[in-house]
Order: structure tokens, then sequence, then C-alpha cells
């Protein structure tokens, strides 16, 4: 009999609300799975019922077959032990390394009937608080089989000088709490319609977004949110162009295009109106543009700039929609932008000036927002304007460069960047990490130290805890329960741990005394696999209810 290959998760990779780089991404990689398709089975524990059923409709519209052949099941984050215990699963991806994956090895290591790979993808690292969260992957439950999946060089090495720097600060060594793996697999893009744009479909996207076809300004693109505290700062490629402006270029010969995500309250942008107003640069901004406009953006422009200085971004797939549309980009060299454009063959990289170091920054990001800090730390990251501005009349100027490193662009997006290529990358370190030898008895009692051992920690709230010498009867309600004339009313949430045959059982075998060891064993042998621990759960939920009641 075939063994089945069941790829599992803790979230839902799809996802309502804002347009942001990082759900792109996960539905990207979603959508890439599920077309490469190389497991029997996906499942999906997800915590609230909203969440599920956003899901289900999402497969039923887009993967019905798989919902019709029982491929995808989406269960309660709560049905993973027994789940985990009763089938193989081959791994769990989760979209972010953050939140779960440290607790979901401690559960797969009590539970499961192997060790699968657990995975996890970097998004922004930036956060004050990310310390904390990679010091829950440092723990003796950690195995060569789990892994950190960053998506640039940039990347594996911030996730890197986290674990060091947490080793050094707690004295923790590599033998006592070991550290996932750390791999590097980007992000991709799925092109579609991002293509490099004929002329006619050049004219046809220009009138569509407002502009004559007929305008022979080079437009010059910034796409991504729009914000110069989270995301980068556009004011320096408006001091590069006054540069080029004060040298003889012709303010009539270019146009801006600013598009992207805007926050409502942000008066950023009324700042640059009117910056460009002054200096006699024509802009134009698109707040929140359609995935219909984002597409007419990329094939209106000639250029497209992306000078991001901020941490919080780690990749960029901007640039990369930018490339399969056959852009030259122009880009800081800052974090992930290191790894997508091949200076003067895709387009063109401008250095950045940073710190070495912020102390004082250091102490006092976590009592503040993020975006606090991350200003503080992007307005101190410099991206020389003389090589920005020289790159822009560059390209501005030769007309046949900026097809030639778009039509180059477009072919390494396409040969490297495509989800289809980044999913068989993951199958690839998924099957790697299948391989890696473990001792799955040494794992199955090691507590994670950051984990809350609820009934100990609060064991002193309640007068007495149960003890196997408890003298336990039939209680009022249990005596109804028992003729019939009453039945328990269990509260949703409790139904998938109580057994109502149980219960009522229970109720039978307390008619006399019976002490907690007692009634305990004879759970266990009518329920077959309950374990003890949901045996003590029936008999304090009864005694709670007055199915049962201690012998005084």
């Amino acid at each position: 009999m075939k063994t089945q290959r069941i790829w599992g998760t803790l979230d839902p990779f799809h996802e309502s609300g804002p347009i942001l780089g990082r759900k792109v991404a996960n539905e990207g990689f979603l959508n890439g799975l599920l077309s490469l398709d190389p497991f029997d089975e996906y499942h999906f524990f997800l915590s609230g019922e909203g969440v599920r059923k956003g899901l289900h409709s999402f497969f039923c519209k887009t993967y019905p077959a798989l919902i019709e052949h029982d491929r995808v099941r989406i269960m309660d984050r709560r049905d993973l032990p027994a789940e985990l215990a009763q089938r193989e699963y081959f791994c769990f991806h989760q979209s972010d390394c953050i939140n779960y994956p440290p607790h979901l090895g401690r559960l797969r290591n009590a539970y499961a009937r192997n060790i699968f790979p657990i995975t996890g993808t970097t998004h922004s690292l930036s956060y004050s608080n990310y310390g904390s969260f990679f010091l829950n992957h440092l723990w003796s439950g950690t195995t060569a089989r789990d892994c950190i999946v960053t998506t640039s060089r940039a990347g594996k090495l911030v996730v890197e000088n986290y674990f060091k720097h947490l080793r050094e600060g707690f004295c923790l060594s590599e033998e006592t709490h070991p550290a996932p793996q750390v791999r590097r697999i980007p992000l991709g893009v799925t092109p579609g319609e991002l293509n490099p744009a004929d002329e006619a479909q050049k004219a046809q996207a220009k009138r569509n977004i407002g502009i004559d076809s007929d305008d022979a300004r080079i437009n010059i693109l910034v796409f991504g949110r729009i914000a110069h505290y989270s995301k980068m700062d556009v004011l320096p490629l408006l001091r590069a162009l006054q540069r080029l402006f004060a040298n003889g270029l012709d303010r009539n010969s270019i146009r801006l295009l600013l598009a992207g995500w805007l926050d409502e309250e942000d008066d950023f942008p009324d700042t640059l109106t009117q910056l460009c107003r002054n200096m006699g640069l024509d802009l134009s901004i698109i707040g929140r543009p359609s995935d219909k406009r984002k597409i007419d953006l990329f094939r209106a422009a000639d250029i497209f700039v992306s000078i991001s200085d901020n941490p919080q971004e780690t990749f960029g797939i901007t640039v990369l929609e930018a490339g399969a549309a056959g852009l030259p980009v122009i880009a800081s060299d800052y974090d992930g932008y290191k790894d997508l454009v091949v200076n003067n063959e895709t387009g063109i990289l401008i250095e950045t000036i940073g710190p070495e170091a912020t102390p004082d920054l250091d102490i006092i990001a976590p009592l503040c927002f993020d975006n606090h800090y991350h200003l503080l730390m992007a307005q101190q990251t410099a991206l020389e304007t003389p090589k920005l501005a020289a790159a822009l009349e560059k390209l501005i100027n030769d007309k046949q460069l900026r097809l030639d490193m778009g039509l180059a662009g477009a072919e390494r997006v396409r040969k490297n960047f495509s989800w289809s290529k980044v999913v068989e990358s993951h199958v690839a370190l998924w099957e790697e990490l299948n391989t890696i030898p473990v001792n799955i008895n040494e794992l199955r009692d090691r507590l994670h130290p950051a984990q809350v051992r609820l009934g100990e920690t609060f064991s002193h709230y309640p007068t007495r805890t149960l003890s196997p010498e408890t003298k336990l009867v039939t209680g009022t309600t249990g005596q109804a329960i028992y003729h019939g004339k009453e039945f328990p009313l269990i509260y949703r949430g409790i139904d998938r741990v109580l057994n109502q045959e149980i219960i009522r059982k229970m109720a039978f075998l307390a008619r006399k005394p019976i002490s907690t060891a007692q009634l305990t064993e004879k759970i266990i042998s009518m329920a077959g696999e309950m374990g003890e621990r949901d045996a003590q759960f029936h008999i304090l939920w009864s005694l709670k209810h007055d199915i049962l009641e201690k012998v005084c």
C-alpha cells in the first residue's frame, strides 16, 4: 500500500484585507504549490471558524477538484494532537517562521507518529520583539529536520545574527539549545500578464491611466507602500531628479508615477505633490490600484525605481514584478534587492551607507511603535544621490539600454523566480530534511521552556487538586442522568474533549463511592485510546456539573 504524502500547515496562506507584500507572497506560494501538486493531501489547521470558511470558499472557487476528491482538509487547530497521532505527515510549512514553529515542534515531538520537518518562511525581520520569538526556536526539542527559510542572502544573515546574539546574551550552547537550519529560497511571482509590453499594449495602457498614447515622456514608476516610515523614502529620488534638471534635463521629458498602498491619515503624499509642483515635475499618485490598473502601470512605465532604505523591507516582490514586465530596475543596493537585480545587466544598483551600530535606538525600540524606530533606522540609511541621478540619466537617455535591461530582467525572473521554481525548491528541501536521522524517543517528553504549564502554574488557585485517593460518588444531576431524566449540557468547544457516553457510564460506576484512581482506570478501559489526563478532565467536569460529588 502506498504511503500518502501529506502536507500540513497552521496558516491559511489565502487572506482577505489590504494588499500587502506578505499576503501576495503567501497566496502566490499556495497557488504555486497547488499547481505543482506534489502531495496526496493538504491539511490546514486553522484557529477561527471564519478563517476556515473563507479558505473553504477559496478552494471551492479556485481548486474545486481538490475539494471534490477530499484531498484538502480544513480543520480546527484543536484537532492537531489526534491527527498527528493517527497519520504520518511529510512536512508542516508555515507562511511565517515567527509565531508557531517551535510550539508546533513541541506538539509534534509529543504526539506525532513521525518527526516530520517543520519549516517557515521569513518576511519582515526588523520588529523589536522578534528576539523573543527567535529565542523560542532555541530549545532542546528543535531537530535538524527543522528549518527557517529565508528569502534572501541578507535575510539569512539577519536570522543567523539573531541566534548569535541570543546565544551570547543568554549563554546558550549549540549542544543544549540547538537552532533550526537556516536556508535560502527566494519568493516568486506569477508573471501572468506581466510580460514585456509591445507598442500597442503600451499605448493602450497609457490611455487606461489617463495619458495620451502619443505622449513621448519617459514614465518613471515607483510601486509599493507609499510610506517613508515603513517602506522607502522617495525624497532622494526627487533630489536626484532636481540634480538632473539643474544640469539641463528637460522637465517636460519625464513623468513620475507613484503607486501603491496609501494610509488614509498620512499627509506625506500631499507633501510630495507640493514638492514636485515646486520643481516642475509631473507627478501622478495612484493610491491602492486594482490588479488591472497595476498591469497598466507596469506596461505604461519605462523605468522602475525602488530605493528601499527601511529594514522592514526584506525581499522586494515589486522588483521581481517590474523585471517580469520587462522594465529596467534602478534599486538601492540594500536588503534582498541585492539578489534581485544584476547590476548593469537587468538594472542598476545604487550604493547605500548605513550605521554600523545603533545602541541608543536598540534600548528604546521595544518601548516604541515599530514605525518610530523603523523611521529612525531608515533616515540613517543614505542612498548615494549623485549615483542615483547618474543611473536615471543613463536610462532616460538610452532607449535601447532600457529595452536590453528589461528583456534580460524578464528572462531572469522567469528562469529563477517563478512560483513553480520556488515551490520545487521547497519540495526538494522537505525531501532532504526528511532524510536526516532523528531519535523520536529522546524528544517525546522534552518540555519547551517558554510554554506555560497552565495546570502547574495555577494549581494553587483552587482549594485543592484532584488526587488518586479522592473518593467520588454520583451526584444529584448524575442520578437524574443515570435514570434518563436529565442529560449532560456540554458547551461548544468542550464537545471535542468530552464523551457523553462516558459521562453517563461514570454516573453508573459511581453509584457507590469510588476513588479517582479506580474511576480513571475504568474510564480508560471503556474509552480505548483515552489517556489519563482526558479521563481526569471528565471527572473534574462531572464534579463541576453535579454529576459526581466528593465524598466528605
